[in-house]
């Protein structure tokens, strides 16, 4: 949405014929611009007088209906944090996510009940993100806060719940184990109809340009208003604009009159390019977002606190002011999709199943090892002359290192590193049952923790492991959007076997995984193993740091082994398991000649992140569009076992999938 930040009008005023003409035009906007402050201190000043309580009365029912149905449903959502108690006396700051978008509170006083009645707009659609996460953060720190709990929240089921209450306490859980409560936070949810949103926002900013306060608009002062807008296609029609809202030609137009007239026209072709107050320039193509946008900005100054926006993670929107320090100076920088150098110090994808943008979390001394040993001739070249080794020296010994009793002690470290991305409730057996590291790390999970989507169905794909997900059609596109090795090649990645020339081109899925992640693969497809074949190679780490770099080429020189499921919906599917550095070893726990299940455990990768990529024959699937809309845009989607990867070709118009069924769940 883009709340906050100003964007140069100097490419705009250069069109308005430059000169005392852009300068007249300037003007008129700063003119516009210096009222709409000024108004806003009078309405807050008002509410002070009456002792009114604004935030209240915003989120409340009588103004904003409860949600009845869902069905298209597409409304803007008012979501106020109002306070929390927590366990302890701290000064707090909370943080909502959801979809691409974080906001954060300001930071209360140092106490165990905070109070920030801090709200936040935004877009809310039947089939778009509705579950919001809402992390609480205790600010002692400089560099970092530091996470406490968090919660979330259903938007959609809140909306519909039966009571006559807009308000609600969530317990605010530990993010290191799912069944202790640290605090818990209230906050109110209520929507808003675009329609009347629309005319609402219009009245509201018509009536600053209503300088001698009638209640009418004179020709003049509509001219200033759409002048202030920046359209300059609009600033030639407003003659004719002003005439079709003033129906009895008196040459004065009422207030409600030319609100519906503006909303009406927003529209057919928007007449608001750029936003009023702030000076931003808006999306054309995406108006009700351009209406929150407009709206934040009007709000500030009311006596509502609005919240900060312009973050993709709670993290980033968490961090104390060192780190804001460091993204002026451009040592590191935030963005989702493909970055290299210092902004691939945070790795951003989006998680499929809730909706929004998470960060992979990974230790900066290995980002920084990463970066001098793959982001530089310098660092590959030392690569070249012997660390290779070192590297295949190196995993053996942290494999059998993790195959020790004494690496018992390292559990606990690692489940409170990743404290929030382990779900320690859906492992099969307790934490004590682990003797070993390597016993934890290729942990099972209880049976039904992963369903199968469209069990009995074996025209759908699944995903073959929890990880993060890229797809594309063909080679060509991945080696456009997410790898730059300058020699990856189909034929490259299956080892030139003879089987290769069946994939040329084949679709692609890379299954990527961290660490901290369920490191057992399952198939993808039902069929028969024909066969599988090791192949010798390097331990390149498969991060996208190494991925991305177009010096070395992970996928084609690291270690893997290649199989060939043979199957009768999708034809071959090549399932390739890419070995890694650390990881000690690959074990397959089905053979040559099996006849498997979609879903059915293939295997496990010991100690360390590695990758699965699996390979389609040309037109033999239809990849989910979000997966390839995801991949196309450079950012990785989290997904986990057993969701929708994708279709049969052959079998898609024949069998379609039930539109009330989740596409990418049973």
């Amino acid at each position: 949405m883009g709340h906050g930040s100003s964007k140069s009008s100097s490419s705009d005023d250069s069109t308005n014929g430059g000169g005392s003409n852009s300068k007249s035009h300037t003007s008129r906007r700063e003119r516009i611009k210096t009222k709409l402050h000024l108004h806003r201190h009078r309405d807050r000043d008002r509410d002070r007088d009456g002792d009114r309580d604004v935030r209240t009365s915003r989120g409340s029912h009588s103004q904003h209906p409860k949600l009845s149905t869902l069905e298209d449903f597409a409304g803007i959502a008012l979501v106020t944090l109002i306070s929390a108690e927590m366990k302890f006396k701290d000064k707090w700051l909370a943080c909502i996510s959801i979809g691409e978008q974080t906001f954060r509170t300001e930071i209360s006083d140092q106490t165990n009940k905070p109070t920030w009645n801090s709200e936040i707009k935004f877009l809310l659609e039947k089939n778009g993100p509705h579950v919001a996460k809402i992390s609480v953060f205790e600010t002692n720190r400089l560099r970092k806060n530091n996470l406490i709990g968090h919660c979330e929240v259903d938007l959609f089921e809140f909306l519909i719940r039966d009571s006559d209450s807009d308000r609600k306490v969530f317990d605010v859980m530990d993010p290191s184990s799912s069944n202790v409560v640290v605090g818990n936070i209230s906050l109110s949810c209520s929507i808003e109809d675009p329609t009347e949103t629309e005319k609402s926002f219009a009245r509201r900013i018509l009536s600053i340009v209503d300088y001698n306060g009638d209640g009418k608009l004179s020709f003049s002062e509509f001219s200033e208003l759409i002048d202030a807008f920046g359209n300059q296609q609009a600033a030639k029609k407003k003659e004719e604009l002003f005439k079709a809202a003033d129906e009895n030609g008196d040459g004065d137009v009422s207030m409600d009159e030319l609100a519906i007239l503006l909303a009406m026209q927003q529209e057919k072709e928007p007449l608001i390019n750029r936003c009023p107050v702030c000076g931003e320039l808006l999306e054309v193509s995406d108006k009700l977002n351009s209406m929150i946008h407009m709206s934040l900005c009007f709000d500030e100054g009311t006596g509502n606190q609005v919240m900060t926006g312009g973050f993709l993670t709670d993290k980033q929107a968490s961090f104390g002011w060192m780190f804001k320090l460091s993204e002026w100076a451009h040592v590191s920088s935030y963005d989702a999709g493909l970055n290299s150098g210092s902004n691939a110090s945070h790795i951003v994808v989006f998680d499929r199943r809730k909706k929004r943008l998470v960060e992979e979390i990974i230790d900066g001394k290995i980002v920084l090892s990463m970066r001098a040993i793959y982001q530089s001739k310098v660092g590959l070249g030392i690569m070249d002359k012997g660390a290779k080794e070192l590297l295949q020296s190196i995993s053996e010994k942290q494999g059998k290192k993790m195959n020790s009793a004494e690496s018992a002690k390292d559990i606990q470290p690692f489940l409170k590193f990743f404290k929030d991305q382990i779900n320690m409730a859906e492992v099969k057996y307790p934490l004590d049952h682990f003797k070993t590291f390597n016993e934890f790390f290729i942990r099972e999970l209880k049976p039904g923790a992963r369903p199968i989507a469209y069990v009995g169905r074996d025209d759908v794909a699944v995903c073959a492991a929890d990880c993060r997900l890229m797809a594309f059609r063909t080679a060509e596109e991945s080696l456009r959007f997410w790898i730059k090795g300058k020699k990856f090649s189909i034929r490259g990645l299956l080892g030139n076997l003879p089987f290769s020339d069946t994939f040329t081109g084949g679709t692609l899925v890379i299954f990527r995984l961290a660490p901290q992640d369920y490191h057992r693969f399952h198939f993808p497809v039902s069929g028969k193993i024909e066969q599988i074949v090791d192949i010798p190679g390097c331990l390149y780490t498969v991060n996208p740091i190494a991925v991305n770099s177009k010096y070395c080429n992970v996928f084609t020189e690291n270690k893997r082994a290649v199989s060939i499921i043979s199957t009768a919906d999708f034809g071959k599917v090549a399932f390739v398991a890419i070995g890694a550095t650390m990881v000690g070893s690959m074990t397959f726990t089905k053979k040559t000649g099996d006849y498997v299940q979609k879903g059915d455990e293939f295997g496990y990768f010991s100690f360390g992140g590695s990758t699965v990529i699996c390979v389609f024959e040309k037109d033999s699937i239809a990849l989910d569009d979000d997966l390839l809309a995801y991949s196309a845009r450079s950012i990785e989607t989290l997904v986990s076992v057993g969701m929708q990867l994708g279709v049969s070709v052959k079998k898609r118009t024949q069998h379609p999938l039930s539109t009330s069924n989740t596409s990418f769940l049973c």
